[in-house]
């Protein structure tokens, strides 16, 4: 059974990558889940405001349970084994020390999040999704939300 690490930020395109994962396991594949949201850290102004750290890292915690909430429920639903992490850093750094953490033999993730960033143009990549295609060393997917389709022009 292989270990799949599969990250969420609670957007609807991170989403596709839990419903890819239900797929692939209705198609036959045995798999373990483990569903991870990765926190930014807190800035200087948040830290310098909140005057207490450890209020900082609770709501940050809470945020990011909530975030994986919809993922871990879907797979759950299946009979599925998942685990849930939340961790806090930066997002692409924080993903691969958690797949060798984890020991996870695969990623499945969303070629975007819900942040605005552009990332890669050229390939149609967040910089998250580019980072990891890049230096992930486990066979990674990335998933895009299904093309809409064309209309017909039988006009």
């Amino acid at each position: 059974m292989i270990k799949i690490l599969i990250p969420v930020d609670g957007s609807q395109q991170s989403m596709h990558a839990a419903y890819h994962a239900m797929r692939l396991v209705s198609g036959g594949l045995k798999a373990r889940f483990v569903v991870v949201n990765v926190q930014e850290a807190p800035n200087l102004y948040e830290l310098v405001v909140a005057h207490d750290p450890d209020v900082l890292h609770e709501v940050s915690d809470a945020a990011g349970h909530d975030l994986v909430r919809p993922a871990v429920a879907l797979l759950s639903a299946s009979s599925q084994l998942v685990e849930q992490v939340v961790a806090s850093g930066d997002p692409a750094h924080t993903l691969l020390e958690l797949v060798e953490s984890h020991e996870c033999d695969a990623v499945i993730m969303s070629a975007h999040g819900g942040g605005n960033d552009d990332g890669d143009v050229e390939r149609g990549l967040g910089s998250v999704a580019l980072h990891m295609a890049q230096h992930c060393p486990v066979a990674i997917t990335i998933v895009r939300p299904a093309a809409p389709a064309e209309p017909d022009d039988a006009s």
